[in-house]
Order: structure tokens, then C-alpha cells, then sequence
């Protein structure tokens, strides 16, 4: 059977597609996103992905270097579409700062992905305060202050959409890394609250919940584990594209694992 034979039409059809037929749009073109954390491993992935997606995408940054390596990665044509800043995540009026300077650049926000966080082993009996105190700020206070900053925006144009990152690890609760547990489980928290407070603002909230991730840094820390069932981050960062787009509008509260 000819391949190349007409349609009804009579236009002959090449892959499925008509011929000359426009490229699909890209799924978040002009969508203006916050990646907080986006100069990590796993930010450096989702901020890519966002970038390739059509997304303008603003990060709030600590590490100069990190921020260095996230640039050199980016392809010119995208660099227009890249801002970074140095900004403390964890301060409630320095991330509001920042949301409102991005707003007056932009013109808005649509996407928030709160990436930050950060990992301590060690059972309750093992940890001092100091330990608990930083798992918190990075991975709670920092998905609070972010997500805190951008909802009153999203809500007064009845459109966002918001992805934190938890871990499947904590789900159900484990032992032995008790302030990183508790942490990531008020993420999951906080989601689950925040997507029932946005019902009827057209705004969605939900969580992806990584397992072991491969990153330079759990390579490090494990140089003798089976890496198999390690997850890559760019499969993670699809799933967090998956939840930005204007047709998850009918996912909310959920807790993605991956």
C-alpha cells in the first residue's frame, strides 16, 4: 500500500501530519515562571525543560557557581528568556520582593515550582537543634515563603499553577532522618491545605515526589549504592512540566511519585 497515497482532502499525508502543516505551540510559550532552587540539579533540569517548553523563567539563586554552570547549559537563542537573582528563599519579604519585581518585568507570574531543599540523616536522638532547624528552612519555610509570595497574584488573575517538591521517601514516614522527614512531610501538608484554599481560583497546587534522584551530590554521598532504580532528574523535571501546563487545570492536591 502506498504510504503517500491522498486523504479525503487529497493532500498526501508524511508521519501523520498534514503537509506544511504550523509546529504545535509550544506547552508553556510566554508562561512566566519562578523555579526556586533552579540552579540544582534537579532546578538546573526543570529550568531547561521550562526554557525548551517556550517559558520565561526567573531564579532566585544562592551559589554563584551553580549559577554560572545553569547559564553556560542554556542555549543563546533562550538566554533572553533566563533571569536570575540572588535572593534568600527562606525570607518571606525577600522572595515577595522578588515575585514583585519579576511582575513588573513580566508582567506576571504563572508557574511556581518550589525545587529548594536539602537532606540531613539522623534519628531524633542524633539530631541537634541546629540540624532541625536548617531541614525546616530549607525544605519547609522555603516552599511557605515562595508559595506565600506568589498566590495572591495567581489568584487575583484566576490562574496559576504551583509544584512543590516533597520525596517519596517520607511517604510513609520513616525513621532515621527524622528532621528531612518532617520537613518534606509539611511539604506534602502544605500542598494538600493549599490546593482546597485555591478551589475556585484557577489555581492548581500539587507535589512530585522523587526517590533517589542522580545527582552529583547523592553520588557522592553513596558511592557504593546499586544506582538501577536511581531516578534521573530530567524524568522528574517532565513530570513537573506535565503539572505547569494550562491542561493540568483538573489535577490539584495530588502527590506525584516517580
Amino acid at each position: 500500500m502506498n504510504s503517500n497515497m491522498p486523504d479525503d482532502a487529497g493532500a498526501p499525508l508524511v508521519s501523520g501530519h498534514p503537509p506544511n502543516a504550523p509546529a504545535p505551540r509550544p506547552p508553556l510559550q510566554n508562561r512566566v515562571a519562578i523555579v526556586t532552587g533552579g540552579t540544582g540539579a534537579l532546578g538546573q533540569a526543570v529550568t531547561l525543560r521550562f526554557l525548551a517548553d517556550g517559558a520565561i523563567v526567573a531564579v532566585p539563586y544562592a551559589v554563584e557557581t551553580e549559577r554560572a554552570e545553569l547559564r553556560a547549559r542554556v542555549a543563546p537563542a533562550q538566554r533572553d528568556r533566563l533571569v536570575t537573582e540572588p535572593v534568600d528563599v527562606t525570607d518571606l519579604a525577600a522572595m515577595t520582593a522578588f515575585v514583585e519585581r519579576t511582575i513588573v518585568a513580566r508582567g506576571r507570574v504563572d508557574v511556581l515550582v518550589g525545587a529548594v531543599g536539602g537532606f540531613a540523616g539522623g534519628s531524633l536522638l542524633e539530631t541537634d537543634a541546629a540540624t532541625w532547624r536548617r531541614m525546616l528552612e530549607l525544605n519547609l519555610t522555603s516552599a511557605f515563603a515562595a508559595t506565600k509570595a506568589v498566590a495572591p497574584h495567581m489568584v487575583r488573575a484566576r490562574y496559576g499553577r504551583v509544584v512543590l517538591v516533597a520525596s517519596r521517601a517520607v511517604v510513609p514516614p520513616a525513621g532515621g532522618f527524622i528532621a528531612y522527614t518532617v520537613s518534606k512531610a509539611g511539604v506534602i501538608t502544605l500542598v494538600q491545605a493549599l490546593a482546597h484554599e485555591m478551589r475556585g481560583h484557577g489555581v492548581t497546587v500539587n507535589a512530585v515526589l522523587p526517590s533517589t534522584m542522580d545527582t552529583p551530590a547523592n553520588r557522592a554521598a553513596m558511592p557504593d549504592s546499586d544506582r538501577r532504580g536511581w531516578v534521573p532528574v530530567e524524568a522528574v523535571a517532565d513530570a513537573i512540566a506535565l503539572l505547569a501546563r494550562e491542561e493540568s487545570a483538573y489535577m490539584t492536591g495530588t502527590l506525584l511519585a516517580i
